[in-house]
């Protein structure tokens, strides 16, 4: 490695460490100068901390350190208590993590039961979906997907890497409802299906009518 290439590489270090958020690609680029090869430089920097108390992390195009898994129950610290999600909100992330884009009617349809105004409303204020745009039928409902924040929560790189229906029953997160078994037959994503549909959202978004 050049003696460029390693201060690019203590830059991108003492930027990533800095920040108190994942940092996208692009921003990470526009702080680093132009003949820097990023992806080079994250592959290194993620090599350099392989087995260390700190870890460079990604999810989806975000990048951030983050302690060990393994040391993680071994750190003492308080935290702020937060709203645990129910079923209801736990059900409805894994479908439209499975089945994104999906409207809330889609959503209802799986789960066989309607969904409350505030299951949606948990999952948006934790900043784990968003709005990817609008289905091009009649009302022309709000379609819903997953954020970098999401992948970033559970640990995750991409859409593609998420266990399996069988895994998320073993483990309790999903019950054994008729209707959730149309995860297994609808929602198991692939590489190809891990991209940011197209946003289309010409009209404004009213909390009355997230369906």
């Amino acid at each position: 490695m050049t003696e460029s290439q390693q201060e690019y590489l203590r830059l991108l270090e003492a930027v990533l460490f800095a920040s108190p958020e994942p940092l996208a690609e692009k921003s990470l680029a526009q702080r680093l100068p132009e003949e820097a090869d990023l992806k080079t430089l994250l592959a290194d920097l993620k090599d350099h901390y392989a087995g260390r108390g700190v870890r460079l992390v990604q999810a989806g195009k975000t990048w951030a350190f983050r302690t060990a898994p393994d040391l993680a129950g071994r750190l003492n610290m308080e935290t702020e208590a937060v709203r645990k999600p129910s079923r209801a909100a736990v059900e409805t992330l894994a479908i439209i993590a499975y089945h994104q884009p999906v409207t809330r009617a889609e959503i209802e349809e799986i789960r066989g039961v309607s969904l409350s105004k505030g299951t949606l409303d948990l999952l948006l204020e934790a900043g784990w979906i968003a709005p990817k745009g609008r289905r091009q039928t009649p009302g022309r409902p709000v379609t819903w997907g997953t954020t970098d924040a999401f992948l970033d929560h559970f640990g995750i790189e991409r859409v593609g890497d998420l266990p399996g229906i069988e895994e998320l029953k073993a483990a309790g997160l999903l019950d054994s409802r008729p209707s959730i078994q149309a995860y297994g037959e609808r929602g198991a994503l692939s590489e190809e299906d891990d991209t940011e549909p197209e946003l289309d959202l010409p009209e404004p978004l009213d909390p009355e009518s997230r369906d």
